[in-house]
């Protein structure tokens, strides 16, 4: 079974919004922190938004604050990222993350385990 498996990618103009599924296997999500991240051309990967699948709680970059919304449905394992009020700034490789090992939860360093990525392109 592949670990995480990430859907919901594609083209969108600015304005617009999108969203992305991350579906976990049950040993990763059970692990409770998942995470996006995303990957931009010539960029470092930046983390995006982190969830505790357990209690619930949520942190987000600066950058995607009051526009993104990261959320669960445990019954399926599923992590999602609705993104609102893109900018063409947005435009990246969205990844997925879990099996996390510690520290900073937006620090990509501190996961194991990778979606394979699914592409968000935003036009102006």
């Amino acid at each position: 079974q592949v670990p995480l498996v990430e859907s919901g990618g594609g083209s969108v103009q600015a304005g617009g919004s999108r969203r992305l599924s991350c579906a976990a296997s049950g040993i990763i999500y059970s692990s409770k922190i998942m995470a996006w991240f995303r990957q931009a051309p010539g960029k470092e990967r930046e983390g995006v938004a982190a969830i505790n699948t357990s209690a619930g709680t949520t942190v987000y970059a600066d950058s995607v604050r009051g526009r993104f919304t990261i959320s669960q449905d445990n019954a399926r394992s599923t992590v999602y990222l609705q993104m609102n009020s893109l900018k063409p700034e947005d435009t990246a490789v969205y990844y997925c993350a879990g099996d996390w090992i510690g520290g900073y939860f937006l620090h990509p360093d501190n996961y194991n385990v990778w979606g394979q990525g699914t592409q968000v392109t935003v036009s102006s």
